[in-house]
């Protein structure tokens, strides 16, 4: 992965649109394609939040956890979510070419069910992203500290045509973003990547290294990291488009946040 560090929000945006139009970078990817993802400390990696609770789960362990629970999330919620049952998706894990050209193409078992619980906090092996390098920004500095030594990031992710695939080898696949989710998938213009490895069984694995191979036969990431002392500058742009805690998810709780930053952060 390429990091690049500057130093003011003009610097990334001057650098994002270099990228676009980059010689060596434009056949290989459309800017339509490119994903982005904000994090406050720069010094994190990507992960899921799967990952934190436990390292390369099993993909049917996974599946078999989520449909135990879901009984109990429907009635409370009263939602119905029409998944496969477990036992299908144990049995499509036995033929390791036919479920890598399901998951090739998009059709993972339970998505939608899966992109649900990642919204309500569940662990999960789904990466969100969003289409909009702003929105990402706003993640990377809402409830970043304004201190001079340290700095966010701001991941941009592209596919790659011909992307390869194969046993004992860890594949990155895009899901989204016509899904039934919950409505912050809208607002926030989510999208989501899944990493998997089929060994001896399908698990999900960990993106530490994945873009760093040659070829890159994932995708290609950057890594742009910007000081956290033009917070209040990035967020107060980013509110005169509309584009705040209440914008990206529509909560009292979400408004309460974005009058305080204006009357508290603005002012300083």
């Amino acid at each position: 992965m390429e990091e690049r560090n500057v130093n003011t929000w003009e610097e990334f945006v001057a650098e994002l649109n270099h990228l676009r139009k980059e010689p060596d970078k434009t056949a290989r990817f459309r800017d339509s394609s490119l994903l982005f993802r904000g994090q406050e400390n720069s010094c994190w990696s990507l992960r899921t939040t799967l990952d934190r609770k436990q390292k390369r789960t099993l993909f049917k362990d996974y599946y078999r956890i989520i449909s135990r629970i879901r009984p109990h999330i429907e009635t409370l919620v009263g939602s119905d979510w029409i998944i496969p049952s477990y036992p299908e998706v144990e049995k499509s894990l036995q033929d390791f070419y036919a479920f890598s050209s399901e998951l090739c193409s998009g059709r993972c078992p339970g998505y939608a069910y899966m992109a649900y619980l990642r919204h309500h906090g569940f662990p999960s092996p789904l990466l969100d992203w969003t289409r909009s390098p702003y929105i990402a920004a706003f993640f990377a500095f809402n409830k970043a500290t304004e201190d001079s030594s340290q700095r966010v990031s701001i991941f941009v992710f592209s596919e790659i045509a011909n992307k390869v695939s194969g046993n004992q080898m860890r594949v990155l696949h895009r899901y989204g973003p016509y899904v039934r989710a919950h409505r912050r998938h809208v607002l926030q213009q989510g999208e989501y990547t899944l990493c998997v490895t089929f060994d001896t069984e399908c698990r999900f694995e960990e993106y530490d290294n994945i873009f760093d191979r040659k070829p890159r036969q994932q995708g290609i990431c950057w890594k742009f990291t910007l000081p956290t002392t033009e917070r209040a500058k990035v967020l107060r742009l980013l509110d005169e488009f509309n584009l705040n805690a209440f914008s990206l998810f529509g909560s009292e709780d979400s408004m309460m946040e974005s009058l305080a930053f204006r009357e508290f952060d603005f002012g300083k």
